[in-house]
C-alpha cells in the first residue's frame, strides 16, 4: 500500500460529490493491490466515525473521478488498510 495526493492535487482537502449538499474531507488516498483508492468522510460522518470508501479513476483530458465502490470484500478492504495506516496492525513486520 502507497500512498498518493493526486486527488489532493487536483481538488484541495474537500471534494463535493454529484447529488450531495455536503463536501467531503479527503481523509486519505491509498493504494491497495494496485488501485487507487480515496477515504472520504463528511462532517455529519464525523459523529458516527463513519467512512465512504471510493475507486479513484482517470476520466477524460486525464482528469481524476471517484466510482463508487459496490464490492464488499473491497471495500473492507480498503477500509482495513486505512485503519492500519492510521492506527498501525499488529500484522505489519
Amino acid at each position: 500500500m502507497s500512498e498518493s495526493g493526486a486527488l489532493r492535487r487536483q481538488y484541495g482537502n474537500t471534494i463535493e460529490l454529484n447529488g450531495e449538499q455536503e463536501a467531503y474531507e479527503i481523509l486519505a488516498e491509498l493504494t491497495v493491490n494496485g488501485t487507487q483508492y480515496a477515504v472520504l468522510q463528511s462532517g455529519s460522518m464525523q459523529g458516527e466515525d463513519a467512512i465512504e470508501v471510493f475507486r479513484v479513476v482517470e476520466g477524460e483530458q486525464g482528469s481524476l473521478q471517484l466510482e463508487t465502490v459496490e464490492d464488499d470484500d473491497e471495500w473492507e478492504s480498503v477500509a482495513e488498510a486505512y485503519d492500519d495506516a492510521q492506527f498501525g496492525s499488529d500484522d505489519q513486520p
